[in-house]
């Protein structure tokens, strides 16, 4: 075969697989909006998000997000697409349940203000009281996941252990980050 052919040949096979591996990064989503706020929930999380055996796709373990809400695990991971920078990427919050013994609803726990009652008041028609949902950017499903890393592993046990201390729940409820990332624990990371 010559020169021609050889390169004619590679370069039918380079563009197949770069057509399977880009048709199926694009089929697969990361984040899902949840009604009436449009909040995202993740989709890569094993904990928070099934896989549903007829399809294969995720579906999350809620289908909206409201004061309301009851989660069947927590702390849930949830994202106000609006709120990220592009050079930080995603700071979520950590949604937790009131115990019903202490009226019950949705707080968030976020890394600047602690734990806050959901939804937020920019979620809100300051007259109506009705949901205002959040603006979604083009391509939120595709954004990216959050990394596994010290600084979630950090973050979501000081969530966990403010949450417990606040409300009285048993921190051996919670979900760890491995729960969350469905990951193998991490070591301790070494101080600096």
């Amino acid at each position: 075969m010559d020169r021609k052919k050889w390169y004619l040949l590679i370069m039918i096979i380079l563009t197949l697989f770069l057509s399977i591996l880009f048709c199926t990064y694009a089929q697969a989503q990361d984040w899902v909006a949840l009604p009436p706020y449009n909040v995202l929930w993740p989709l890569w999380s094993p904990a928070l998000s099934l896989i549903d055996p007829a399809t294969g796709l995720a579906t999350p373990l809620v289908t909206s997000l409201t004061s309301g809400t009851v989660l069947p695990v927590q702390p849930a991971i949830i994202w106000d697409p609006s709120s990220v920078e592009a050079l930080h990427g995603p700071l979520p919050w950590l949604a937790y349940n009131i115990p019903l013994a202490l009226g019950g609803g949705l707080v968030i726990w976020d890394q600047f203000y602690g734990l806050r009652p959901f939804p937020l008041d920019y979620m809100l028609d300051p007259i109506t009281l009705n949901p205002l949902p959040i603006p979604l950017p083009l391509g939120y499903s595709l954004l990216n996941p959050i990394a596994y890393d010290h600084i979630w592993l950090y973050e979501l046990m000081l969530g966990n252990t403010v949450y417990s201390s606040a409300y009285g729940v048993p921190i051996t409820g919670l979900l760890t980050p491995q729960d969350i990332w469905g990951l193998p624990a991490l070591g301790a990371p070494p101080l600096e």
